[in-house]
């Protein structure tokens, strides 16, 4: 198949992020952009990226690039594309515009002019113009403004692609699905170890650490794609790789999730339900204070997504609720490590631990820092000593020749579909396809 250019977006600080995600998708000439990355591939590709990319909020297929001063001269250059190619008269349309320049200030004012190129194409070839359609549109069209260059694009996604389709429930403030999978790329998790989220609010972290573990695609939740509605649409083709599951994992350890709430339990227990994620993840109504692990539990991957406190940085509440985190962490998942996300610089000291990595990320419109802490045993100098003299036997290890064969193995042939959606059914008649899972 035929390879053309793409653009993925996302939000800041997980650039480097998607493009893993993409160059593991086996996308080339994958580069970084701003909030984005750019990259070439097919129309597999392009149906394989919708529906498996954790960390993208759309995927771009520009069709047009060029260089404009005011709004008119981008009417002239839009009006030159042939819309026949991606649309018919009969098509409801949308138009998203995004920009960043001093020459175009007014971003609506950009989207009514390319909005009236293409009725004006569609009214010199045909004598109609074509609607537009702010609700469920047919074809969705964006334009992207950098200084002078503009570039209009084909919008494959839809809805945003961090809209999985398992939320059902909300609480106040729920993280972003997006920057949740985001959160748990670069912490590595692979489903190694157990899972624990002591603020799980509404589960999203949860559900997001169970589809990774698995490897399942995020996409399969969703109703539908805006490619699916495209004039080259391949049925076949995407309902191929749709049920496609080879790239699944077994998950042979436990995700856990608390909160104090009650509320808080029963939303994220829908979803988890919605997500059919019931086998993998346990969750329960406990205070922070009042959990208790073994202290042979094998250790454990933490995080969360705590309050931040933003419009009471000083509050006492606040600051108290970080010191107990500190506490927590330090007495009951020793030996783990822990991440977590807060805009309150200030509630972050108080919990006591010495980060070992500081991770610039925004959740929404807030400016966070997403931090690691080692959660050893004993003084900060001794285990840094254990660490050193870890590492210097690793090295030494390595310069001697290695007398192990690597088999490879496959996917293990006796896994089930249990915890999944099922298949979504398709119709070669129709043009959209919808699932329904349990």
């Amino acid at each position: 198949m035929q390879e053309f250019n793409m653009i993925a977006k996302t939000f800041k600080g997980l650039e480097e992020v998607l493009a893993g995600e993409l160059v593991e998708l086996g996308a080339n000439n994958v580069q970084l952009e701003r909030r984005a990355v750019s990259f070439t591939g097919d129309k597999a590709l392009l149906y394989r990226a919708n529906l498996c990319l954790r960390t993208a909020s759309r995927v771009l297929v520009p069709i047009v690039t060029f260089r404009a001063k005011d709004a008119d001269a981008v009417y002239e250059q839009a009006k030159q594309v042939d819309w026949s190619r991606y649309m018919t008269v009969q098509t409801g349309f949308q138009i998203d515009a995004t920009v960043y320049s001093e020459t175009f200030r007014h971003s609506k004012y950009v989207t009514y002019r390319v909005k009236d190129a293409i009725a004006d194409w569609w009214m010199e070839k045909e004598h109609k113009r074509p609607n537009v359609r702010l609700t469920n549109p047919d074809l969705c069209i964006n334009v992207h403004i950098a200084a002078e260059i503009v570039t209009i694009s084909l919008d494959s996604s839809g809805d945003s692609l961090h809209k999985r389709g398992y939320r059902v429930a909300n609480t106040e403030a729920p993280i972003n699905e997006a920057l949740a999978a985001g959160m748990l790329l670069m912490a590595g998790w692979k489903g190694e170890t157990d899972f624990y989220d002591p603020m799980c609010g509404s589960g999203t972290l949860l559900i997001e650490a169970a589809l990774i573990a698995q490897n399942i695609a995020p996409g399969i939740y969703r109703k539908g794609f805006g490619f699916e509605k495209w004039l080259d649409f391949d049925a076949d083709l995407f309902e191929e790789i749709y049920n496609d599951d080879s790239r699944e994992r077994v998950f042979t350890h436990r995700i856990y999730g608390s909160d104090a709430s009650f509320y808080a339990v029963q939303a994220a227990l829908k979803n988890i339900k919605e997500a059919g994620q019931q086998r993998c993840i346990e969750v329960k109504q406990i205070r922070l204070q009042e959990i208790k692990r073994d202290p042979e539990a094998s250790p454990a991957l933490v995080m969360m997504n705590p309050p931040y406190g933003e419009r009471l940085a000083q509050d006492k509440d606040v600051l108290r609720l970080y010191q107990d985190i500190g506490t927590a962490l330090k007495h009951q998942f020793t030996g783990g490590t822990a991440w977590i996300i807060s805009s309150n610089e200030d509630a972050l000291k108080c919990i006591g631990l010495k980060p070992s990595q500081r991770i610039r990320l925004m959740n929404g419109e807030l400016d966070c820092l997403f931090n690691q802490y080692e959660l050893f045993k004993g003084e900060h100098k001794e285990w840094k000593k254990s660490i050193s003299r870890t590492t210097t036997t690793h090295s030494q290890k390595k310069e001697l020749p290695s007398t192990r064969s690597h088999n490879a193995t496959g996917r293990n042939s006796s896994f089930t579909n249990k915890g999944k959606s099922p298949k979504r059914n398709f119709s070669k008649s129709e043009s959209s396809f919808r699932k329904t899972h349990s």
